[in-house]
């Protein structure tokens, strides 16, 4: 019998770089869910179960930002692996991001994030 894929909820407003996260993440063996706003993201972290991890922008335009898309991840899920992508907030991960997440700064290489959700996806304990 096949097992599912791990789902990464990705959180991205430019269409572009969702479309590549969710191409590479593919590639790498994860199922991916795309939300273009922190409030989308936080409907479908509500209703759709259990993700493997959130990659989440951190300015997602009006509404939520990716710090509470994280924090209410968390609230779900305490040890859902988060790893945060941004331009220009990388300064406030200390004070903003929850614990044991990570942060890549824009413009990143692909690699660069299949290694991070992995290795974030890796250290969770099976229940």
């Amino acid at each position: 019998m096949e097992s599912e894929l791990p789902c990464v909820l990705v959180v991205e407003d430019e269409a572009l770089l969702a479309f590549d996260l969710e191409h590479e993440l593919s590639l790498a063996g994860y199922k991916v869910e795309v939300a273009t706003s922190g409030d989308d993201a936080i409907r479908l972290l509500d209703r759709a179960g259990k993700f493997a991890a959130v990659l989440s922008d951190i300015r997602l335009g009006s509404g939520s930002d990716g710090w509470a898309v994280a924090k209410h991840a968390r609230r779900i899920d305490p040890t859902i692996p988060i790893v945060y992508m941004s331009g220009d907030s990388s300064a406030d991960w200390a004070s903003e991001g929850v614990p044991s997440s990570l942060m890549l700064a824009k413009p990143f290489a692909m690699a660069q994030i299949i290694t991070a959700v992995s290795g974030l996806t890796n250290q969770v304990p099976s229940s």
